[in-house]
């Protein structure tokens, strides 16, 4: 494993300090794990949009053409 060095405010260093059963190095990589995880999931949401954006016919409705073949298999 890689080490990393941060920089804490003084008052937060006390604060840790006086819990000594507290495993800081797990709690700091949770939560790198979950801001990567955030921002992965972001990056994808915005991708799906530009997809949707990119995939609309004008005048075009899903639920219009649902309505279409369903009318349609009613007619045969």
């Amino acid at each position: 494993m890689a080490n990393v060095t941060i920089t804490l405010p003084e008052e937060l260093k006390r604060e840790m300090n006086k819990r000594k059963g507290t495993n800081w190095s797990e709690i700091a990589r949770k939560a790198f794990e979950e801001a990567i995880r955030e921002e992965e999931m972001s990056k994808a949401a915005e991708g799906i949009d530009r997809l949707r954006a990119s995939g609309k016919a004008p005048g075009w409705s899903g639920a219009k053409e649902i309505r279409k073949w369903r009318d349609a298999s009613k007619s045969s």
